[in-house]
């Protein structure tokens, strides 16, 4: 989550490393911007089988279900109207691009705030009411500069709503499969040839299957989950067994073999593209977080360094929250017009203020979590 800001507000920042940022469309190269997203779904897929667990040792079944759904319909639902902030018509609405942003901010805030137990219920209702009725009026003002259309539309799913895809999917089979080891692996390779289909072209049997399974897109996304619900059972197994140094050698060889196949495939897939999400992309991110977890594992897990990360703690305990907080600043900041000297908005400068940023979000985080201002999905 630190990273993804730091890379977010990185990218209008000029004279800075090329490889700290996303690279181009049709370029074939990996920065380290390519990588954060993928490792975010890995976290992802790694969080379930224990979010799971937890859950179901409680015996709510049906809630566990109904909570999926749920948080992956708000986070579809938010991620569309994150999408359409993009092509927001300011020329053409009453309210300017910042302000508009800001009050839509503004009503997730009222709508998925965790009110707590101790909320009278009166004034939940009003509050989220509060929200809904923002949320439905800087709708009702939206315009947008898509030709062809003039109100809300799907562009395209959002950061946020693609999360919510993968996990609902991935969520819903490591559920009904009962959490075997060789299901989760399975449906991993599926959604990596899944993958390999829409760049290449030659899979006929899963080219039928591509018109009822539209939710996975081309599989990169559910792909990067699948692979983090498999190592988080295989860690879960292995740990019971007490043999966590089988661990090790599993996610080392099997990171060596996408490596390797990352390399092959991207002479004949496009390259390695994340705007185009192919194969390449895929399994060499997907590589990159098996290399980074193990290392985690071992600084934390084996050398409890956990406290190493205490400053940066509240982007791991209030993601969402701190996902949304930089779509509060950027708006006031536009509206503000607030300064800062010439130095911090490019090269070395740029990339020192891209950094004190993140920490900035990442504290205001942990600070609205002390007044007990945090969001829930």
């Amino acid at each position: 989550m630190f990273l993804m800001i730091f890379v977010n507000d990185l990218d209008g920042i000029p004279n800075t490393p090329t490889w700290l940022k996303h690279a181009g469309e049709n370029v074939d190269a990996l920065g380290l911007a390519d990588t954060i997203f993928p490792a975010f779904l890995f976290i992802v897929g790694l969080s379930i089988p224990f979010a799971f667990q937890n859950r179901l040792k409680q015996g709510d079944n049906f809630k566990l279900l109904s909570r999926v759904v749920s948080r992956s319909f708000s986070l579809i639902f938010i991620g569309f109207f994150h999408a359409n902030m993009e092509t927001y018509n300011e020329a053409t609405t009453l309210l300017p691009k910042p302000v508009w942003e800001s009050l839509v901010t503004f009503s997730f805030f009222f709508i998925f705030l965790d009110y707590g137990r101790d909320t009278p219920p009166l004034r939940r209702y009003l509050l989220q009411g509060f929200g809904i009725v923002l949320l439905i009026a800087m709708a009702a003002l939206y315009k947008t500069s898509d030709p062809g259309h003039t109100w809300l539309h799907f562009t395209w799913w959002g950061i946020l709503g693609l999360i919510g895809w993968a996990y609902m999917l991935c969520a819903l089979i490591y559920y009904y499969s009962e959490g075997h080891l060789w299901i989760q692996l399975a449906a991993w390779m599926f959604f990596m040839f899944f993958n390999l289909d829409v760049h290449f072209g030659f899979l006929d049997f899963i080219d039928k299957l591509q018109g009822y399974i539209w939710i996975a897109g081309n599989g990169a996304m559910q792909s990067f989950t699948m692979a983090g619900v498999f190592v988080s059972v295989l860690y879960m197994r292995l740990k019971a067994n007490n043999e966590m140094k089988m661990l090790w050698v599993a996610m080392i060889l099997i990171a060596i073999i996408l490596f390797n196949l990352g390399f092959i495939v991207r002479y004949f897939s496009g390259g390695i593209s994340k705007e185009r999400d192919t194969p390449s992309w895929v399994l060499i991110c997907t590589g990159i977080s098996l290399v980074v977890y193990a290392f985690f594992i071992y600084l934390v897990d084996v050398k409890n360094k956990y406290d190493w990360f205490k400053v940066i703690e509240p982007a791991g305990t209030n993601t969402f929250t701190c996902y949304i907080v930089p779509f509060l600043f950027y708006p006031i900041y536009e509206m503000t017009r607030i300064g800062y000297p010439e130095y911090f908005s490019q090269g070395i400068g740029g990339l020192i203020k891209c950094v004190i940023f993140a920490f900035v979000m990442v504290w205001l985080t942990g600070l609205l979590d002390k007044i007990n201002i945090r969001l829930k999905i």
